[in-house]
């Protein structure tokens, strides 16, 4: 089962990454964790990545999809995998789903969009605030200080990184919706898009991801799904 995230900054799809890949046993595949690595190792491909980022250009799509195949056909990924942070265009999309027919002779099965509706989004992002003395983070909604603007530990003045301002998050969050609307409705024309709330509980959020999942056809190719002991604490 080939399966692909996306959701916004702030939308929950790092949590629900890791909470997916463990319930379905299948590989997180994140696009920028592969370059990261490649990078690091030297591999051929990181060495071709790098000459493109420091030229300021952008890697190629063929050199990606290279990577993330040959991440795909390594025994972690022997199960499936959910693929985060690619394709980023339509063109991506459809390299990517070709390569993997030819390769595994199945294409994406399904692409899980977790959706937050702007507001909420920009709440989670600029809401965050920091200890300049002990680096704890607070959240004026989630994990507010009991004295506004303190933190508890060391009373000191909280303070709040550029990258987590609302001017910061609003470009981040137009950048994010430029791109990959057309990839969305891409997905939807073709049957494969499952539209999540995730303005829900993240338990909740991972319950429906793991239902619509279940509810795949099994001529489609679908693993079987099963919850085991987390069972519970999901349905809760």
């Amino acid at each position: 089962m080939y399966l692909i995230l996306l959701g916004a900054p702030g939308a929950g799809k790092g949590t629900q990454a890791h909470v997916l890949t463990d319930l379905i046993k299948i590989a997180h595949v994140s696009s920028g964790d592969l370059f990261r690595e490649n990078i690091k190792n030297g591999t051929p491909i990181g060495i071709e990545a790098q000459g493109y980022i420091n030229r300021g250009e952008l890697v190629p799509d063929e050199t990606v999809i290279e990577m993330i195949m040959e991440h795909l056909s390594t025994p972690a990924c022997r199960n499936g995998a959910l693929l985060d942070g690619f394709p980023r265009t339509i063109y991506q999309a459809d390299a990517l789903n070709e390569a993997l027919r030819e390769h595994f002779k199945e294409g994406i099965s399904r692409v899980i969009y977790i959706k937050v509706d702007t507001d909420e989004l920009l709440q989670r992002l600029s809401g965050r605030w920091i200890c300049p003395v002990c680096q704890t983070p607070y959240h004026e909604i989630n994990n507010p200080p009991r004295v506004k603007g303190k933190c508890d530990q060391e009373g000191a003045e909280l303070y709040q990184r550029d990258d987590d301002k609302r001017s910061t998050a609003e470009r981040r969050l137009q950048v994010y919706f430029n791109q990959t609307m057309p990839l969305i409705d891409y997905y939807k024309e073709h049957g494969l898009l499952l539209e999540i709330n995730g303005q829900q509980p993240v338990e909740k959020v991972t319950r429906d991801i793991v239902t619509a999942l279940e509810a795949i056809p099994a001529n489609e190719g679908k693993k079987s799904i099963m919850l085991g002991e987390t069972e519970e604490s999901l349905v809760a």
